[in-house]
Order: structure tokens, then C-alpha cells, then sequence
């Protein structure tokens, strides 16, 4: 009886020994596969997933690669603009629109996968039916969808007090692409139209976020025309809830390479450059940079047909439709980065009703 006893004990002593050191080696794996720099965890769907780097299922976007849910979506429903801009890298390939309710039913999948922040940009999004196809999805998103917050990039040149009057409420935060204080250097980078001052525009805009409520942003494109400039006296003026700060990217097709609609090569700064540019700006307490490396793959792109934009490659890569195949077989194949999404401060107080202004 005590020698039978004696050995159960020792084969569960064993058992603890072996089921300890298989945790403290399985610890061991995965510190080191970190440092190696490929990512294991877990994904939704509690299998363990690897995304490997530089491989050929990568680049075709692989199934066994990370998803993630998609709680920031930037969807450029138009690639149509009224300018110009030398660098732009969402250009006009295209002139198609999804039919509103067609757009509305991606914006519903895309709520019910994890949804709670959606950016409308273009092209120019207040060009399509002069904003109230815009309009109408902001108010969707709102009120409908009841989304935390709705935002809207644009270069603030088609944009009427009237459309504030009409749905002001429903947007948390507009943002006004503006690259230089110089009107001649806008106007060398191709933001701008006519005679119209893109500068006074701004202002204008600015003012109307003030009065209807809307928390006012501001996007800047660093480029070789404009890192020597100094903003910082203009930008604190303004007073934006937050000034983004992109260094100039190329994207193959798109400003780069063979049947691109822009050449943006002359645009292109080093990181030295754009790392001066902030350094001569850290005073300014809103300053969000973004270098190359974290746009490429910390951003989900939904594109006019609602596919998903891998730029992992320098590239823009689509997936299938959101309105074909779902949310999450579409994810699969967006190259998004949750990690670098946060890492770049993606998230943050984004619903205006949250970030307590001053008006």
C-alpha cells in the first residue's frame, strides 16, 4: 500500500516537473520567435496564425496570415478630385461610385465585424453629388449605426456652410489637407484650383467647425517642397484637435512606376529630412507623425469597391468585396497591422463627445 502510494506520488511529481518545463520552453518559443520578429498569437478564431514576411502567400495574401477586427476603417468611396496634387497617392484610376444602398450595406457589415470608427476620403469626398451622397453616409454612420465616431478627409475646397447646417451633427471630425502656409508652394504642389485660395478655404472651414460643433484637424504631406518650411506659428493658430504629419510616400500605380497617374519621385524626402521637420516642430503639442514604414501597413483602405488595399509591397493590392465575400474573409488579405495601428496612436479619443472642447 505505501509502495503503491510512493509511486503515484512520484508519477505526479513527474507529471508537474514535464508540464512546468513545457511551459517555461513554450515561454522560451515564443520570446524568441518575437525577437525574431514573427508575430505568433492567437486569432479570432483561437487557432494559432503566423504571418510570415516576405513570402510568396503574403504577397498573394494568404489565408493563414493575421486578421484582426476592424474597429478603424478609412473608405475612399470616390477617387475623383478637383486637384492636383503632385504626390497624391489615391489618384483617379477610376470614376465608379457604389450606389448609396449598396455602400450603406458594406458600412453595416463592417459595424458588425468590430467597426467603431469610420474615415471617408477620396479622391475628394465632397465632389460626388456635391456632398450629399457624403452627407448622407456620415448621417448613416451616426444615426443609424451609432458608430463612435465619423470622420471625413478633404481639401476643404468644395465644402459649404449649408452642408454643416445639414449634418454637422452627425460628423465627430473633419480634416483639411494643407501642406504649406505659402499659397506659391500649394500651388506648386497642385493643391489648388483656379484662383481660389486654398488658405482662405481653410480658414473658412476651420471657422465652421468652430460654430457647428466639429472637432477641426489638419493633414500635411512632408515633401521636398515644403520640410524646409516652419508651421508652428500657424498651426497653434488653428488649433487643430491634431496636425498629422505624413512624409511623402511613393506607391507602385498609383504616383510610381508604369500606368501611375502622378510621378511623385521629385516629392521624396529621406527620413533625415522628415525627422528635421519634426524635430523643428516638437513645440506643437497636436503633432501626429507618420512615417513611411507605419502608413504602408497600419491602415485598413477600403477602396471604391469596398476591397481592402494591401500596401505591405508598395503596392496597392486589392482583396475581394466586403459585399462578396464578407468582413472577415476580406480582412484576411488587407495586410493591416494592429500593432503598428496602435503603435502610430491610431487609437485615440476619436468621438467628439469624448474630447470635451471648448467651442
Amino acid at each position: 500500500m505505501v509502495a503503491s502510494t510512493q509511486v503515484g506520488f512520484a508519477r505526479m511529481l513527474m507529471q508537474l516537473c514535464f508540464k512546468n518545463v513545457h511551459s517555461f520552453f513554450l515561454a522560451l518559443l515564443r520570446w524568441i520567435v518575437k525577437v525574431s520578429g514573427t508575430l505568433v498569437q492567437p486569432s479570432p478564431l483561437g487557432r494559432i496564425s503566423r504571418q510570415k514576411t516576405g513570402t510568396k502567400e503574403q504577397k498573394e495574401g494568404s489565408s493563414t496570415q493575421l486578421t484582426s477586427t476592424p474597429s478603424s476603417v478609412n473608405y475612399h468611396f470616390t477617387r475623383q478630385c478637383n486637384y492636383k496634387c503632385g504626390f497624391c497617392f489615391h489618384t483617379a484610376k477610376t470614376s465608379f461610385v457604389l450606389p448609396i444602398e449598396e455602400a450603406k450595406r458594406g458600412l453595416q457589415l463592417l459595424k458588425e465585424a468590430g467597426m467603431e470608427k469610420v474615415n471617408f476620403s477620396g479622391g475628394e469626398p465632397f465632389l460626388h453629388e456635391r456632398g450629399n451622397f457624403l452627407g448622407e453616409l456620415v448621417r448613416f454612420c451616426k444615426q443609424e449605426l451609432l458608430l463612435p465616431s465619423v470622420s471625413v478627409v478633404s481639401n476643404g475646397s468644395m465644402i459649404k456652410e449649408t452642408w454643416f447646417q445639414k449634418y454637422g451633427d452627425y460628423l465627430d471630425i473633419l480634416a483639411v489637407s494643407c501642406d504649406s502656409f505659402n499659397e506659391d508652394t500649394n500651388k506648386a504642389i497642385g493643391r489648388g484650383q483656379g484662383r481660389k485660395s486654398h488658405l482662405d478655404n481653410l480658414h473658412k472651414v476651420r471657422n465652421w467647425c468652430r460654430d457647428y460643433k466639429v472637432a477641426f484637424k489638419i493633414n500635411s504631406v512632408i515633401n521636398t517642397y515644403n520640410v524646409e518650411e516652419d508651421m508652428t506659428e500657424q498651426i497653434n493658430a488653428l488649433n487643430p484637435v491634431r496636425w498629422k504629419v505624413f512624409q511623402c510616400l511613393l506607391i507602385e500605380g498609383e504616383n510610381a512606376g508604369e500606368n501611375s497617374l502622378r510621378e511623385a519621385e521629385k516629392f521624396v524626402i529621406s527620413e533625415q529630412q522628415f525627422q528635421d521637420f519634426l524635430d523643428r516642430h516638437q513645440s506643437v503639442k497636436c503633432l501626429v507623425p507618420e512615417s513611411n514604414q507605419k502608413m504602408r501597413d497600419s491602415y485598413l483602405i477600403l477602396d471604391e469597391y469596398m476591397r481592402f488595399l494591401d500596401c505591405r509591397e508598395g503596392r496597392k493590392d486589392p482583396s475581394k468585396s466586403i459585399l462578396d465575400v464578407g468582413v472577415e474573409e476580406a480582412i484576411k488579405f488587407s495586410g493591416f497591422d494592429e500593432r503598428m495601428f496602435l503603435i502610430r496612436g491610431g487609437k485615440y479619443v476619436w468621438s467628439k463627445e469624448d474630447m470635451k472642447l471648448e467651442w
